[in-house]
């Protein structure tokens, strides 16, 4: 999840261009404008945009001044006009921190993102709103504000404390992605060569701690065994921020078919992502060598994360994201829709979290082309306002009640991974977003 601003200036600004178009009045009829008021009215809600370490990687400071969304901001995918045009009502924005952060490092990184999120809120107050719950975020898209929550991208973010956990929940973490690239102590992840076979006995009381806060338990990132483990453990349903369909793209950070049905019991929902490498077909080709390279590099680098992101960057440079399409996109929603039904698909795009993007989203303008693809292809409108926003709504409400119940059963966990665990485990081989 190393943003690199690699999208040529024009093809931002052509998005521009076509956003302030967008706000033009449309003839009768045009299935555009039916798409935008669709969007609008859904409401759209994205799952994962990485706006706040772009400004951190882009200002080289946690300075908003220095990036200042009030106006076109060509060298981001995210600025306020662009989210309007875009018809954004609610948007988590995800607090990442990468893997080669580990212990009091990550904290602090997450801590100083979510202050950035909270600090861009309060700057831009008629545009957005901090939301906690789903009726919060009914409240406010009728207020006509942006719904803003924040993601919480990576397990190792709270070192191995349900303490830690529960502040972060407190400061308004709405989600934790239990992994990124690396194995944690206590789960294993998608890109990383497993440890524990899924979730370790504490990583299954982080599990059931998430769900007494009522904090989504989002499996982006997580492998499959570890997918497992949290649909059988959770006592509410779960999340996919940003993973798109394994049988599509056989990249490991998608979801496989049967974790996908698994989501129809559980009641969550899989939030397809805009990752090119996740959505083309030869993303699942490409990262065989992608690995391989990653490998090559820490063997000869053991002790040096500097060269080895060096080289990594100089092999994406040789070996370009793959190209993607909006179509290929929906064509993932298809398939989700055909394995684990309409009531559990929505949308994490990844927006300011990827170099590349599919040709027709290329930046948080461009949601109403997807609603016109998915009504193109004959989804009703309840359905395709089901998969914009509503099914997320759904599956808020149902993991307040869950919280609900679980606080009257059960009082704050003060377990620890040497109490359940009995050791730590060190993290390994790693990937990149």
């Amino acid at each position: 999840m190393r943003t690199v601003f690699s999208a040529g200036s024009a093809l931002t600004i052509a998005a521009v261009a076509l956003a302030a178009a967008s706000a033009q009045p449309a003839p009768a009829g045009d299935p555009l404008e039916r798409a935008r008021a669709l969007t609008r009215a859904a409401p759209l809600i994205d799952g994962h945009n990485d706006y706040a370490w772009a400004v951190r990687e882009e200002a080289h400071t946690l300075d908003l001044a220095a990036v200042d969304i009030r106006g076109a901001q060509p060298r981001t995918m995210t600025d306020i006009p662009r989210l309007r045009a875009g018809g954004v009502g609610a948007q988590f924005w995800s607090v990442y921190v990468p893997a080669s952060l580990q212990g009091q490092a990550a904290i602090r990184a997450v801590l100083e993102q979510i202050d950035l999120v909270h600090r861009m809120v309060a700057r831009y107050p008629d545009t957005f709103e901090m939301a906690g719950t789903a009726d919060d975020i009914d409240r406010i898209v009728k207020a006509g504000r942006i719904a803003s929550l924040l993601g919480m991208e990576g397990g190792h973010a709270i070192d191995n404390s349900l303490g830690t956990l529960r502040m972060m929940h407190a400061l308004g973490a709405a989600y934790m992605t239990l992994t990124h690239s690396d194995n944690v102590p206590w789960a294993d992840a998608s890109t990383d060569t497993p440890q524990l076979g899924g979730l370790s006995r504490f990583g299954e009381e982080v599990v059931l701690e998430m769900n007494r806060l009522g904090m989504l338990v989002d499996l982006s990132h997580v492998s499959p065994d570890t997918m497992a483990d949290a649909l059988r453990v959770s006592r509410a349903p779960v999340i996919f921020s940003h993973s798109s369909a394994r049988a599509i793209c056989d990249h490991p950070r998608n979801v496989p078919d049967d974790v996908l049905g698994r989501l129809k019991t559980n009641g969550g929902v899989a939030m397809v992502t805009f990752v090119p490498s996740f959505i083309a077909p030869e993303g699942g080709r490409r990262y065989p060598l992608q690995l391989a390279n990653l490998r090559r590099l820490r063997k000869a680098h053991p002790n040096d994360p500097i060269r080895v992101e060096a080289g990594m960057q100089a092999w994406y440079k040789a070996h370009p994201d793959p190209v993607a399409t909006l179509a290929m996109v929906t064509d993932h929603i298809d398939h989700m829709r055909q394995v684990a039904g309409i009531d559990h698909i929505g949308i994490g795009s990844d927006f300011d979290g990827i170099q590349s993007t599919p040709v027709g989203l290329e930046d948080v303008s461009r949601y109403p082309a997807l609603t016109a693809e998915l009504l193109r292809r004959g989804y009703s409108e309840d359905d395709v306002q089901k998969v914009l926003g509503q099914n997320v709504l759904r599956v808020m409400r149902d993991v307040e009640r869950a919280a609900a119940a679980l606080q009257k059963e059960r009082p704050p966990s003060t377990a620890t991974i040497e109490s359940l665990d009995g050791r730590k485990s060190g993290n390994s081989e790693s990937d990149r977003k």
